[in-house]
């Protein structure tokens, strides 16, 4: 049982599991009822995604973008999601994503590393 972690939109894996969408807004000219079906995503967890304000910088300074998400993934509310998804991992197979297409310039890759600090397993 583990994690995955996805680009939003892109075919799933075998034993994917249920995939969480973890961005601000749902995809552009696509019915909700389409959403899982065109493998954006099962559910979605806009709590996880970055705020608004900071998206925007992730443009212009990925260190301190990236600073300042972790800083917003301590929030109590964020705080509890996180360890739900942690604790789950250990039973369950599930993917969470994000519609960048470079991880490494997107939050779930810092979304994977706090998921990691709070002992979730990876797939």
């Amino acid at each position: 049982m583990a994690i995955r972690i996805v680009r939003l939109g892109s075919a799933r894996a075998t034993k994917e599991g249920l995939r969480l969408g973890t961005v601000r807004r749902p995809p552009r000219g696509v019915r909700k009822a389409d959403y899982a079906r065109r493998n954006y995503y099962d559910v979605w967890l806009p709590e996880l995604a970055p705020s608004a304000r900071l998206v925007a910088r992730a443009q212009k300074n990925w260190p301190g973008f990236a600073k300042a998400y972790r800083r917003e993934m301590e929030a109590a509310a964020a705080e509890r999601l996180i360890a739900l998804l942690a604790a789950l991992s250990q039973e369950a197979d599930f993917s969470v994503g994000c519609y960048c297409e470079d991880e490494e310039r997107c939050h779930r890759s810092i979304l994977r590393e706090v998921l990691a600090e709070h002992g979730a397993r990876f797939a």
